[in-house]
């Protein structure tokens, strides 16, 4: 469990695991709230929102500032840090979303993130650029239910606790969203 600073209290704050395998909050002073893997979490999913490149390193630093205001609020730490600092992103990808009116496209954004170390077959260009291009097309809420399950790999009631809806809203937005995508892939031809 977290344990946040007061503005008085310059003491580390302590905490416990998280069912994710990581510390899951700040140990000694000065040490980063997110572990490397939340931090990979938690790029992904900005990216995968529709967040560009060149403001991933922002959106990470507002996935840390929430985590610090929480703890230091002294509100009980989230049950799955993890969890909660996908679900954040990914209403961080939303509101810039609202903000940006959809600037570029996620496919773009994509290939920007690819690494050269790995060179992907044309094939599987194709395919993720289609799945991009439909991921784009979804409503906000859709692809967020979508990025969260099947990027961040949260299950259904994970992403229901963190969204304050009902598991079958999750369900339905799921299937409404996955059958979209692959009739936009059988219209691009690309399965």
């Amino acid at each position: 469990m977290l344990r946040g600073r007061t503005r008085h209290d310059r003491g580390p704050a302590v905490a416990g695991p998280d069912r994710s395998g990581g510390t899951g909050g700040l140990g000694p002073a000065g040490d980063d709230p997110l572990d490397a893997a939340q931090e990979r979490r938690v790029r992904a999913v900005l990216a995968l929102g529709g967040v560009p490149q060149s403001d991933l390193p922002d959106g990470v630093q507002q996935v840390r500032l929430r985590l610090l205001e929480r703890a230091a609020s002294g509100r009980e730490a989230p049950r799955d840090v993890s969890a909660w600092a996908a679900v954040v992103a990914s209403n961080l990808a939303m509101d810039w979303h609202r903000a940006k009116r959809r600037g570029e496209r996620l496919g773009e954004r994509l290939a920007a993130l690819r690494e050269p170390a790995h060179p992907s077959g044309e094939e599987t260009s194709l395919l993720s650029l289609a799945v991009a291009r439909g991921l784009d097309e979804l409503p906000a809420a859709q692809r967020q239910v979508i990025v969260l399950r099947f990027f961040a790999d949260l299950p259904v009631r994970a992403i229901a606790e963190e969204l304050g809806v009902p598991e079958g809203t999750v369900k339905s937005r799921l299937h409404t969203a996955v059958r979209a995508l692959r009739d936009r892939l059988h219209e691009d031809e690309v399965v």
